[in-house]
């Protein structure tokens, strides 16, 4: 009775958003470039920054879009900056957001903007011309770029007022949308049946040796019917064909966050681990196999680190002088922000490349077409 209670005022305002985009007659916003949008229906840690990465390696590969100017649009989550400002791979995460700013990094030949309007920046990513005469360019810095031919919009499933021509929604294999709850008591931050409303389901996050029956399994549990991995799609309670695929994570090799890192500290047997992530659970398994992890630090997500953090990850190293510091890639973007790092903590401060990849060449290929057919 008590979690119905604090739920209902959520549960209320979702249902009136859906019931109002989707009445008859509502019109949408489009853009005037194709659009594909990722995104979830909970908070953080479905790996949207690596499937917006993966989108983007298969359009460069793709005859159809090799040569074009992609672009990539988010809201650039807890920046300093506002409005529209275009990416720049020498700028901050203070200014940008460490999501975009490492996408850029990656990418550097793909356009990355941050607006949380939408529209707005879908418009002034199609056409650059019009910073020039509009008043939000006055807070924009960075204003040369080429008009996009296809834009991958980050994190915008619940951004309603655009309709993208296509939409993939993720969900963490380890945390089953039908198994969780809504805010404050769970981490869904919308309601779980709009997994329906999107043409592409990815299960992130799976084991790598998945198995067909434990796809058969989540598929199942989910509500969707008549479930066809060759074909990687199924039914879904709508009574609508919708496409299903899984993907794994796969960390990388250490990689020096500064310059000045010291890559013999990579071949220490011990490690202290600096995570400000939603969970930081799959890179701690991974990094014991090689690693004993002495010091654990971890903040919330998308934390900004000040002097009081780096000091005690300072007297960490004091303690143990032969340990490796090891972060992840989003973390690495926002302690390139702090200013005043100590000499030790940068030779040794190393963060773990992610990528996400599907269990299959099969399901790679099919989600290939989906994307590059628009």
């Amino acid at each position: 009775m008590i979690d119905k209670y604090l739920l209902a005022p959520y549960y209320v305002v979702l249902k009136l958003r859906d019931r109002r985009y989707s009445r008859p007659g509502h019109k949408f916003q489009y853009a005037e470039k194709p659009t594909l949008c990722i995104g979830n229906v909970t908070v953080g840690g479905t790996g949207k920054t690596p499937h917006v990465e993966l989108v983007l390696r298969l359009l460069q590969e793709s005859p159809e879009w090799s040569g074009r100017n992609l672009a990539v649009l988010s809201r650039g989550y807890k920046r300093d900056s506002t409005g529209f400002q275009q990416v720049v791979a020498t700028g901050s995460a203070s200014v940008a957001g460490d999501e975009p700013l490492q996408i850029k990094k990656k990418f550097p030949e793909v356009t990355v903007a941050v607006d949380k309007n939408r529209v707005e920046g879908c418009d002034l990513l199609a056409h650059p011309e019009k910073l020039k005469n509009r008043k939000v360019a006055k807070k924009c810095w960075n204003r040369e770029f080429p008009a996009a031919d296809y834009i991958v919009l980050d994190d915008a499933f619940q951004y309603l007022k655009l309709k993208t021509n296509k939409t993939v929604v993720l969900m963490d294999w380890n945390r089953p949308v039908h198994k969780d709850m809504l805010l404050p008591l769970g981490r869904l931050r919308d309601l779980p049946q709009r997994l329906f409303d999107a043409d592409v389901l990815i299960i992130t996050k799976c084991p790598a040796g998945l198995e067909e029956a434990e796809k058969v399994r989540v598929v199942e549990e989910l509500g969707f019917t008549e479930y066809e991995p060759s074909a990687c799609e199924a039914t879904n309670p709508q009574g609508r064909r919708q496409l299903i695929f899984f993907t794994t994570v796969r960390y990388g090799q250490p990689a020096g966050v500064y310059t000045t890192a010291e890559p013999r500290y990579t071949y220490a047997k011990k490690a202290i681990l600096v995570s400000g992530i939603a969970s930081d659970a799959p890179l701690r398994a991974w990094l014991s196999d090689t690693y004993k992890i002495i010091r654990r630090f971890g903040f919330p997500d998308h934390h900004r680190y000040a002097w009081k953090d780096i000091s005690r990850i300072q007297a960490a190293v004091d303690q143990t002088p032969t340990a490796a510091v090891i972060t992840t890639e989003k973390d690495a973007q926002r302690l390139l922000d702090f200013t005043g790092m100590p000499e030790s903590l940068m030779q040794r401060l190393f963060y773990i490349p992610i990528t996400a990849e599907f269990l299959s060449d099969e399901e790679r290929e099919r989600f290939k077409e989906f994307v590059v057919n628009v």
